[in-house]
């Protein structure tokens, strides 16, 4: 097992590896930028180092920084978490040649399953179901010819990333010139790359991903589904396990889950995401990297996913057969973000004051805020997720109901109204939801008073 582990990101997901670091006698080592000295992370950690200013660019994403502290501490492994560097080929690629292990795949199954042409080349390889679209990236007129031949409306996407940048819809012909030009500028900053390609834009689908474990001896298991529909601007609001879906759905797309894992030789935990339409299902992505919505999967099925990871990728064997994992009830996580809906979500960092936390059967808080913690301007407005488990949807709804009426978080605006009229809602009560779900209700679901 790995001795000591660099722990490569900040806030929730930090404190959350640094925890089961603890449980399985691993020393940690946090790192942290300037604005993020008193972080929670950087005090459970057995050693903290400063890696620099409070840009992400200059402390969280340099590399040759956050090298040279697992270096300098005499580190193994470095787990990047989610977000910054944690699906970065170039950064996994130095991790190794380093001599460290890189917690999560293979560098080079990275870059594969980074690159969308590539990574939509290898699911068609692995008869994993794709949406009707070009093979890989296309010019202006290759562009407007498929389009024609696909049927509006179509989807222009990056190459290069994911996040909802450098995605545009586009549902008339004379829209398509400006909205290819406006994808190609949004992923050429984001990503610095600016090939798109098109897919079909499939209207009001759900979201579901697959929750996949496999390590370096070729095994491969699925920890269940996620229903991640409920969205505003292609990020995830509202997540919850499993996905109501029919079982012979799910069994398939169980299946080609598991034969995409094979198929690239994937090893460590990732997710493969979905959209899907009737009885229909098509690959969107895989995710090389753990989750932010990865709780509801634990609770569901008992199964520390940060453990998991860290014994892969100390050279064990996957511990779980599928027959071995169950599922048990129902999971929902919301996502409690210093924000204010009212005011078109805008962030709202501040100092937390009072602080008061659900607890309860079945009630889970990641989070790390604290009495005069102070959330930065420079990340994401994320500081905690709220999850319920309950042994059905509607004992889960019932119970992080409870919980977000005992939540206090003061000093700083947040999202926490916002989602009670989500679970009050008569169409998410009744499972009817989709990508569409928060454009759709928005004037219902900001009728509060605070």
């Amino acid at each position: 097992m790995i001795q000591r582990l660099l722990v490569a990101n900040r806030g929730e997901i930090a404190v959350r590896i640094i925890r089961t670091c603890k449980k399985l006698g691993i020393e940690s080592v946090a790192v942290y930028s300037e604005a993020d000295a008193d972080a929670l992370h950087v005090h459970l950690a057995d050693q903290a180092v400063c890696i620099g200013k409070a840009p992400a660019s200059k402390s969280y994403l340099n590399q040759e920084n956050i090298i040279s502290a697992a270096i300098g501490t005499n580190c193994e492994a470095i787990h990047p978490g989610f977000g910054f560097l944690s699906e970065d080929a170039s950064f996994a690629a130095l991790v190794e040649s380093c001599g460290l292990t890189f917690i999560g795949p293979r560098s080079s199954v990275i870059e594969s399953m980074g690159d969308k042409s590539r990574a939509k080349q290898l699911m068609k390889e692995a008869n994993v179901p794709l949406v009707p679209g070009s093979s890989g990236e296309v010019s202006l007129e290759e562009g407007k010819q498929l389009a024609e031949d696909i049927g509006y409306p179509i989807l222009i996407k990056a190459s290069a990333g994911g996040g909802g940048r450098g995605m545009r819809i586009v549902k008339r012909r004379d829209q398509f010139e400006q909205q290819f030009d406006a994808a190609k500028q949004e992923a050429q900053a984001a990503f610095s790359s600016d090939g798109v390609y098109i897919e079909k834009f499939v209207e009001n689908p759900r979201h579901i991903e697959v929750q996949v474990l496999g390590d370096k001896y070729g095994n491969a298991v699925h920890v269940g589904t996620r229903d991640c529909s409920i969205q505003r601007r292609n990020q995830k609001v509202l997540e919850e396990a499993p996905a109501n879906i029919d079982a012979s759905l799910e069994a398939q797309m169980y299946e080609a889950s598991l034969n995409a894992v094979k198929a690239v030789g994937y090893e460590n935990a990732g997710t493969i995401e979905y959209i899907v339409s009737d009885d229909a299902f098509y690959f969107i992505e895989m995710n090389t990297r753990i989750q932010v919505e990865h709780p509801i999967s634990e609770m569901i099925s008992g199964i520390d996913l940060i453990e998991e990871q860290l014994c892969i990728a100390s050279g064990e064997a996957i511990r779980h057969t599928q027959e071995d994992i169950t599922f048990n009830g129902h999971a929902i996580e919301l996502r409690i973000n210093a924000e204010d809906p009212k005011q078109d979500f805008r962030p709202s960092p501040g100092t937390i004051g009072l602080l008061h936390i659900p607890q309860g059967l079945g009630i889970r808080f990641d989070s790390p805020v604290y009495p005069g913690y102070q959330v930065p301007p420079h990340y994401d407005s994320m500081i905690g997720k709220l999850i319920a488990h309950g042994y059905s949807r509607d004992d889960a709804i019932a119970k992080l109901r409870a919980a977000l009426e005992e939540l206090i978080v003061s000093g700083v605006t947040t999202n926490q109204f916002f989602h009670m009229m989500i679970l009050m809602n008569p169409s998410f009560i009744k499972g009817n939801v989709s990508t569409a779900y928060i454009e759709n209700q928005l004037e219902a679901l900001l009728d509060y008073e605070t």
